[in-house]
């Protein structure tokens, strides 16, 4: 590979550790090539980007904000998985992958800022998506209002009820 071309590749990573505070290091040893098509499709289905990157590359685009704990991992076959938006959805889809076909694990990596562990990532998938957890904080909080509202309904409805008892025997 030519100067230049490596410089270009260095540029573009940059580009993308600054773009994305979420991305996974994966070791993909003994991956063939159809999985590998299908685990690059279903992440860009999903708007992931997959790419297999040069460890002396991706080490001179990585700035001096990263911590050095997350540099000691750049070694043997390293892939990287960005994650614009979503960081458990990519989390779910690798996770889904690995267990899958049993070629695919990860290294470390970025989550929204903060250096992740491999330990770390299995309890990073399980999390639920920001989605439930609004939809669940939704329904706790109109839920004792639902209840009182329905606790003032219940003297209105009794007197109906007897109302129409006391129409119904004259």
């Amino acid at each position: 590979m030519r100067r230049e071309e490596k410089e270009s590749q260095v540029k573009e990573l940059t580009e993308a550790f600054e773009s994305h505070d979420t991305f996974y290091l994966l070791d993909f040893v003994n991956m063939p090539v159809s999985q590998s098509v299908q685990l690059r499709r279903r992440l860009r289905d999903q708007s992931y980007t997959f790419r297999v990157i040069k460890n002396r590359l991706a080490l001179r685009a990585l700035s001096e904000d990263f911590p050095d704990d997350l540099k000691e991992f750049f070694q043997g076959p390293t892939a990287i998985a960005f994650a614009p938006q979503d960081p458990l959805g990519l989390a779910r889809i690798l996770r889904d992958f690995s267990a899958e076909y049993k070629v695919l694990s990860v290294k470390a990596g970025m989550f929204e800022g903060q250096f992740l562990h491999a330990q770390k990532f299995e309890e990073i998938a399980n999390l639920t998506s920001r989605e439930d957890l609004l939809a669940k904080l939704g329904f706790l909080m109109s839920n004792p209002l639902i209840k009182l509202l329905k606790t003032w309904q219940a003297p209105l409805d009794s007197l109906g009820r007897l109302l129409s008892q006391l129409k119904t025997k004259k």
